[in-house]
């Protein structure tokens, strides 16, 4: 990749949330990225309804928009909304370089599809990484628990008490 990224990696990394068990760009976020107003981009996806189907786009719930606001604080950003956003999948935001057709759209879409890759790999590398872990762990005894636990410490990412992005249904909260 000898090319310069017009937008940096963190920032897309950063964007991608998780909702419905899917990684997915909210259209606000989108927008930013693709350079157009967030009303330009639905307006562009409405017109093109058959190309995004639930697994490409969701429009999320009430309940879902609230948590998101609450999670990240107010924002001018939602603030003027008057509806939930849609929330795009991977395969979505692929979708959304047939739709949206500037210069920028695409380059901005290849950098996507790229950080949704490299997350992909590095999700793959740390679960071979576990297992592999695990059965070194099985064949060696106990005088190596400790460097078994820091190795497994460094490939884990670490547990945080952030509540998760989403609608919970109350059900699943008392549950857990």
């Amino acid at each position: 990749m000898s090319e310069q990224s017009i937008i940096p990696v963190e920032r897309l990394q950063q964007s991608i949330l998780f909702m419905r068990k899917e990684k997915v760009i909210l259209d606000s976020d989108l927008a930013e990225l693709y350079g157009v107003e967030t009303k330009a981009l639905t307006r562009a996806v409405k017109r093109n309804l058959e190309r995004f189907p639930e697994d490409f786009m969701f429009q999320l719930s009430k309940e879902e928009f609230e948590h998101l606001r609450h999670h990240f604080g107010t924002s001018s950003q939602w603030g003027g909304r008057r509806y939930p956003p849609y929330a795009f999948t991977e395969q979505g935001v692929a979708m959304l370089s047939s739709v949206l057709r500037s210069t920028r759209a695409v380059q901005v879409n290849i950098e996507i599809m790229r950080t949704f890759v490299q997350l992909r790999k590095e999700s793959t590398v740390n679960k071979s990484l576990s297992r592999r872990l695990s059965k070194l762990e099985q064949k060696y005894d106990k005088q190596f628990v400790v460097v078994f636990d820091a190795l497994r410490n460094l490939i884990e990412p670490p547990v945080t008490d952030k509540q998760p992005i989403g609608f919970v249904h109350p059900k699943k909260r008392e549950k857990g």
